[in-house]
């Protein structure tokens, strides 16, 4: 997967803007006031925090983008104004009278938190109603020049009227991402995609008890709500993205060094939006979100991506669709094929001795899509099939030979004498055997046929044959 230029993205954020300031030193002894550590500071940072950490991924990403957004008249606004004019973002704030803007304050020693204080006060409810019409307003007049529109919710007063924003977006073409808080999901119908953490669903949706149910919950979501997708972070269990057509995929989270989990939210909704200005699919998008996320929180603090290192990451999780790949990575590679559009060939065996039949007949069968899963018994099927003494090599050594041969993208072994179950997951466009009987008799076939796959037998090599190969060694001829 690989990220193009985002010089023609423009991606316009509108939400809660926070500065979050830290003080970061040693904390050796213990205060004698109080049985509390006392930390030395040698070093103060303000960074961008909420709505302004999204907007500094995006511009950190390659893309353009404006940040709309509530300030108080103070050094905090102002510290956030240089920052993120000095990155790249243009900030279009609007500024609330006798309202701070909201600090969040943590304290750091050894690269561990050991308090967090919040500096806020809710917007006045008798400036709200004219506060939101200056907001929209604003968002009014940068439509025209935006990709798409963020709304990110931290249920601070900005996205007063979420129905409102909407709206004015829908109305000139443009899609909304919104990241959600505690309002009802209905509040943000017609938005095109919504990324709530799992918390933010369940109190929304309902609790559910397995994948099956959440993937029920989420498709109705996205159909009550006129959603295109719903993207539901998981922390370690990574992403759901369901569509309102009841697709959906699960990806995993990447195997990484948690080190801060600050902030990933909003790197996840800044990569998702650069994506889906692109006119990536949901899935794609939330591919390279996750990505990303993962490498935010192998960071300190507030933090964000930059274009080149989510461009290195992506290669580096590019390499891992080809070769012997787990059940559940191969159906992450077969989804992330299929949102590209490539052609999947699915076939099965024992392949104990690898002979120029099996090479001949693999390389015919990718020549039939563009790319090929090949799916291998392990050893106790293979025993269960052939009888004592086989397989020759065990399954290790039969997917590494496998996983060498060009014409094989992805091979997996599976453990049941019929590969039904797997074949379900995968759901191949095409499915291949070698051998000389008809295509009803391949194990499969009806399956494959109920989807509107196609079933295909291809010839083997004269002579080549395991079974004869291992009968000759045993004979000595």
């Amino acid at each position: 997967m690989r990220l193009p230029s985002l010089q023609s993205v423009h991606v316009l954020v509108v939400g809660d803007v926070m500065l979050d300031r830290y003080w970061v030193g040693d904390a050796r002894r213990v205060s004698q006031e109080a049985p509390v550590p006392v930390v030395d500071v040698t070093r103060t940072e303000d960074l961008p925090g909420g709505a302004a950490n999204v907007a500094l991924n995006v511009a950190s990403l390659g893309a353009r983008c404006t940040l709309i957004g509530l300030v108080g008249a103070d050094a905090a606004a102002d510290a956030l104004v240089e920052r993120l004019t000095a990155a790249g973002v243009t900030c279009d704030f609007v500024t609330v009278d006798d309202w701070p803007t909201i600090i969040k304050l943590r304290v750091v020693s050894r690269n561990q938190q050991l308090l967090r204080t919040d500096f806020e006060r809710p917007l006045p409810a008798p400036r709200r109603a004219a506060v939101h019409a200056q907001v929209c307003a604003r968002v009014a007049a940068r439509l025209a020049d935006a990709s798409v529109v963020v709304l990110q919710d931290y249920d601070k007063g900005t996205i007063e009227g979420p129905e409102q924003l909407i709206g004015l977006a829908r109305a000139k073409g443009r899609r909304v991402l919104v990241d959600p808080k505690h309002k009802s999901f209905a509040r943000y119908a017609g938005a095109d995609l919504v990324k709530p953490n799992a918390h933010e669903f369940r109190a929304a949706a309902g609790d559910w008890s397995d994948d099956e149910e959440l993937i029920r919950l989420a498709t109705g979501t996205c159909t009550a709500n006129d959603f295109a997708a719903l993207v539901i972070t998981r922390g370690s269990r990574g992403m759901t993205v369901v569509e309102r057509d009841g697709g959906h995929q699960h990806i995993p989270a990447l195997p990484v060094d948690v080190y801060d989990v600050t902030g990933a939210g909003d790197t996840a909704i800044a990569a998702l939006a650069v994506t889906r200005s692109l006119g990536w699919a949901p899935r794609a998008c939330a591919q390279v979100a996750n990505v990303a996320s993962g490498i935010v929180v192998g960071k300190s603090g507030t933090a964000a991506v930059t274009g080149p290192e989510l461009a290195i990451a992506l290669n580096a999780t590019d390499r891992i669709d080809r070769g012997v790949l787990e059940r559940d990575q191969l159906l992450d590679a077969v989804a992330q094929a299929r949102v590209a559009g490539e052609r999947i060939v699915f076939t099965n065996g024992c392949f104990d001795i690898l002979h120029a039949g099996h090479v001949a007949y693999l390389e015919e069968a990718r020549a039939l899509g563009d790319r090929l899963v090949v799916a291998v018994n392990d050893d106790e099927s293979v025993r269960r099939l052939k009888g004592p003494g086989r397989p020759v090599n065990p399954l290790e050594r039969r997917l590494r030979v496998l996983s060498g041969l060009k014409a094989v993208d992805w091979v997996v072994g599976f453990a049941e004498d019929t590969p039904e179950a797997l074949l379900a997951a995968v759901r191949p466009d095409v499915l291949v055997k070698g051998g000389d009987y008809g295509a009803d008799a391949v194990v499969g076939a009806d399956l494959v046929r109920g989807y509107g796959g196609e079933v295909r037998v291809l010839g083997l090599v004269e002579d080549c044959s395991t079974t004869r190969i291992v009968e000759r060694i045993q004979s000595g001829g």
